[in-house]
């Protein structure tokens, strides 16, 4: 059987620019945005599934229905995103072949957007990202020999950043824009765009 590559969700931010309201724990479409980020990921194949928290973990654990989702927790994670990628990157099953990196507050990511990296890298890429009409976006997959890298070069709010520029001629863009949204939720202003109604929203 073809090996099934994991889905690690970032879920730890604690959404300073919306108040201190947790990331994993807004609203969108009438559950938490982390049982959303899970169902994109589930549905795309990806399996088995992580999710790495951090502000409010023991609320998100009390409110989100994660399934089989494994939770991680990151006592770091208000120094950024970095720890948060390390904290998931150290979970992840020995054997898995590679990991598919999204991020919560990214709701416009897709089943079939996700699907699309994860058929690049059976298609041999060993590093893969969204892009939106050719720049890079989310989500990133990073193929097994990179791991180690990642995680060493996830420092502050700069995820995988270091190992995607580190590797241009390896790293695969997969074009998502006709099928997904790169914006995130970061803002009040945000939050009310993406919580309105918007058929054009995936």
């Amino acid at each position: 059987m073809e090996d099934r590559i994991p889905a690690l969700v970032l879920a730890a931010g604690g959404g300073r620019r919306l108040g201190g309201r947790p990331k994993a724990l807004l609203p969108y479409r009438g559950r938490p945005l982390l049982e959303h980020a899970l169902a994109v990921a589930r549905d795309a194949g990806c399996a088995p599934l992580l999710a790495v928290l951090g502000a409010a973990a023991e609320e998100v654990r009390e409110r989100v229905d994660t399934g089989d989702c494994r939770l991680v927790d990151n006592p770091d994670w208000a120094t950024g995103m970095g720890s948060s990628l390390r904290a998931g990157l150290a979970a992840l099953p020995a054997d898995a072949p590679a990991v598919l990196v999204l991020l919560v507050d990214t709701p416009g990511v897709t089943p079939a957007a996700a699907a699309r990296l994860l058929a690049a890298h059976r298609a041999g890429a060993g590093l893969a990202a969204a892009a939106y009409g050719g720049r890079r976006g989310h989500p990133v997959l990073i193929g097994r020999r990179f791991l180690a890298e990642a995680a060493a070069g996830a420092s502050g709010d700069a995820g995988a950043r270091a190992l995607l520029a580190a590797h241009p001629g390896e790293l695969v863009l997969v074009e998502c824009g006709d099928v997904a949204d790169p914006d995130d939720l970061d803002t009040p202003a945000d939050l009310a765009r993406w919580t309105a109604t918007d058929p054009k929203r995936p």
